[in-house]
């Protein structure tokens, strides 16, 4: 199945305030007929970061099986970490980034790898806040989740993890 996942995240105080996530998935049915699906959440404490990770997270582990994706995201820090190999570069290293330091947000990383694994996936950046209106509807569903009430802690926050 070919499917498109949009993704966005925000932070409002990053580190030190709410954050959100939204991801858009579509994918056309033999009839031709589009569906979409919206997932959304958030943090009491998180990053801009962090949220990017999420919104690709929860959007692949959304999907049932082996699917053929464009994933469209704003964040360069989620689609270089693919397209130019960091991720492979982390692995060599143990998880350590080019000045050879702990890569951050490792937890979400390790996460989104194993999420990887059954798809094949095209990771795609677009400019954000340009006019992109998948890319938008996903800014409006992340920066809502943020600002939603009674938001969770984000388990994997810690000092480091922006």
């Amino acid at each position: 199945m070919q499917v498109k996942i949009f993704t966005d995240g925000a932070a409002r105080g990053n580190p030190d305030g709410p954050g959100g996530y939204g991801a858009v998935l579509q994918y056309m049915d033999s009839n031709g007929i589009l569906h979409e699906r919206e997932l959304s959440g958030g943090y009491k404490r998180t990053t801009n970061n962090r949220m990017e990770l999420m919104a690709v997270i929860v959007a692949l582990e959304a999907l049932n099986k082996p699917c053929n994706i464009e994933l469209y995201s704003d964040s360069k820090y989620v689609t270089d970490a693919f397209n130019q190999h960091w991720i492979d570069n982390w692995l060599k290293k143990n998880w350590k980034n080019s000045t050879n330091k702990p890569v951050k947000n490792i937890d979400l990383w390790k996460r989104l790898l194993e999420a990887t694994k059954i798809h094949s996936i095209q990771f795609i950046w677009v400019k954000g806040h340009n006019g992109h209106p998948e890319n938008e509807r996903c800014d409006v569903l992340a920066t809502t989740a943020a600002d939603g009430i009674n938001l969770p802690e984000d388990s994997g926050m810690t000092e480091d993890s922006n």
